[in-house]
């Protein structure tokens, strides 16, 4: 990679000291340094008054989440590293902290696999907790966003692919969604304007090069004359380069991709009113930006559109990438529900990504409602389940590389390191005695924490929901201790932790991912018990995904070159192999 000057004390800290200046400049923001959640200050009254509503993901999109919390918008947000998700245990912090008993709390999920993962994880997590404690299920809603028409994926299926990506149109989400809250809206009403705003907004960005990652450098480069159609805000390849053309040319083709998208022709035949969002990708000159949003707005109209609003600035990023992104909100053809739509759209926010700052008093401190119930487990040894975990750690270990090298043709080659990594650290936890091994829910659930620490990625939260679900299968089916454990009741246990994972994503078996290995074992477990069958099946499993098109994760956007078979379904199979060859 080529290099890229950044101002930086440590990569390490630069989005905990990023954060920290924010809240320096905007005195009504509050600032959870563990967590990296931005929230306001007055948020333990605040969410008496109102629903509350919070988003996040990535660093690296400033001021996109952080800068939009504030009264009128977001009442909180949570930061993964850069270009990172959040863990779960980060959005389950902010959830617990911002959640409104009366009123219900509005999560804003932007169409990425680790977000998905990790903000549904979380959401699941905050209601078993409060069931577990005697407690009503929580009023929470859920949007995930996805107005990127900039990427035609031709592995999309019926079953949904991939998906859209969620990119600057998010704002105007976090806009409608906000001001209807803070306008006294029920959480229904909160959800149904982010929903009308989700379905309705279409974007497309374009960008002259790749933005450089401080501590990494640049990915790669376009030459001086070229431009990128497409690029996603985490430097993802778009859907063409080709040569830089007139500005007149470059930004009329992009409007014209958004209004003879499948999408937007879907809610729009014809003419009607729209909302015009120009976003700055982070490194277009004000200069520019102002020539760029001319050009679109006159686009727009030339086409037959009547133009209600014009936004431009920054409002979503790819750190200091040098391009921008159009989005067009269509708004509603009733004249009243047009009205009533652009009222929250016009309604002032305060928060340094909108509008303007605001000063609040300090309503005190929240910290007791972030840290969540006390979970009291008590370890305890077993050898049948030390066995089975010092098994599968040494037949990863056996495997690292292997699945390093399955993963390097297909994704970024991290995949056995990360496996070994979640492996090491179970292993450890039960040498030290530090499980609950006499309780196999509980087990479980330790295990998945320890994992979702050790492991990262979407391999790691993907185990993470699959364990999750494993543990309160068990605790359904009154598994409570090992002796009433059986090989079919894990089968059939597995196959309801497999419903539960299914719920966060798309991957079935045939897409070409661990799914293929874990399906079939769980599968023939439950119908048959018999522990070599199953694991029979999982290998053949993963064998077949050397032969299938990539239809999930990061393989897709890569041209496979050579036969080969998932590295998530090969890694699985040697974890598999290590518990069956202990129980026999």
């Amino acid at each position: 990679m080529t290099g890229g000057k950044h101002f930086v004390t440590d990569p390490k800290t630069l989005v905990r000291d990023s954060l920290h200046g924010l809240t320096l400049a905007n005195p009504h923001l509050s600032f959870d340094e563990q967590q990296k959640v931005i929230f306001v200050k007055d948020l333990a009254n605040l969410r008496k008054k109102q629903a509350t509503l919070f988003c996040g993901g990535g660093s690296g999109h400033e001021p996109a989440h952080a800068g939009f919390v504030g009264h009128g918008m977001l009442t909180s947000a949570v930061s993964g590293h850069v270009f990172a998700s959040p863990t779960s245990s980060q959005v389950l912090s902010c959830l617990r902290r911002v959640y409104s008993e009366e009123h219900g709390t509005l999560v804003v999920i932007k169409n990425y696999t680790g977000d998905v993962l990790n903000f549904g994880r979380a959401v699941e997590r905050f209601k078993s907790e409060r069931v577990n404690h005697g407690k009503p299920l929580p009023k929470v809603a859920t949007v995930v966003v996805d107005d990127d028409v900039g990427v035609v994926n031709p592995n999309d299926d019926d079953e949904g692919g991939v998906g859209r990506r969620g990119l600057a149109g998010t704002v105007l989400v976090y806009k409608a969604a906000g001001a209807c809250a803070a306008g006294g809206g029920s959480l229904e009403q909160v959800k149904a304007n982010a929903e009308y705003v989700i379905s309705h907004t279409f974007t497309i960005g374009c960008a002259l090069n790749a933005a450089s990652v401080p501590g990494t450098g640049l990915p790669r480069s376009l030459q001086d004359n070229e431009v990128e159609i497409g690029m996603g805000i985490h430097n993802e390849p778009g859907f063409e380069t080709k040569e830089l053309q007139p500005a007149n040319v470059l930004i009329p083709s992009l409007v014209d991709h958004i209004v003879n998208s499948a999408q937007f022709k879907g809610v729009c035949s014809g003419t009607g009113r729209v909302l015009l969002m120009v976003n700055n990708l982070g490194a277009t000159s004000s200069l520019e930006m102002g020539l760029v949003t001319k050009l679109a707005a006159e686009a727009v109209q030339a086409r037959g559109f009547a133009l209600d609003r014009t936004f431009t600035g920054t409002y979503m990023t790819g750190l200091a990438m040098p391009g921008v992104s159009i989005s067009l909100l269509v708004l509603p053809e009733d004249e009243s529900e047009r009205n009533s739509l652009l009222a929250l759209i016009d309604q002032p926010a305060y928060c340094p990504g909108w509008i303007n700052k605001s000063v609040v008093a300090d309503a005190g401190s929240t910290d007791e409602c972030a840290k969540g119930p006390v979970i009291q487990i008590k370890p305890e040894g077993d050898p049948a389940w030390e066995k089975a975990i010092s098994e599968a750690y040494g037949n990863v270990v056996d495997v690292e590389s292997q699945v390093t090298h399955l993963d390097q043709l297909m994704g970024d080659g991290d995949c056995g390191q990360v496996l070994l990594s979640g492996a090491t650290a179970i292993r450890e936890a039960a040498q030290n005695t530090q499980l609950p091994l006499n309780d196999p829910p509980a087990a479980l659930a330790s295990i998945s924490s320890i994992v979702e620490d050790a492991m990262g990625g979407t391999s790691g939260i993907i185990y993470c929901l699959f364990l999750d679900g494993l543990a309160q299968q068990l605790s359904h089916l009154n598994a409570n201790d090992n002796s009433s454990l059986t090989p079919k009741l894990w089968g059939k246990a597995m196959l309801g932790a497999l419903d539960t994972l299914y719920q966060y994503t798309t991957a079935r078996p045939g897409h070409r991912t661990l799914i293929d290995a874990l399906h079939p074992f769980a599968q023939i477990l439950a119908e048959t018990g018999d522990l070599s069958a199953a694991l029979d099946a999982a290998s053949k499993g993963a064998a077949a995904t050397a032969d299938m098109q990539p239809k999930r994760g990061r393989a897709v956007y890569v041209q496979q070159k050579e036969r080969s078979a998932d590295a998530g379904a090969v890694g699985l199979v040697a974890v598999l192999k290590g518990i069956v060859k202990s129980l026999q």
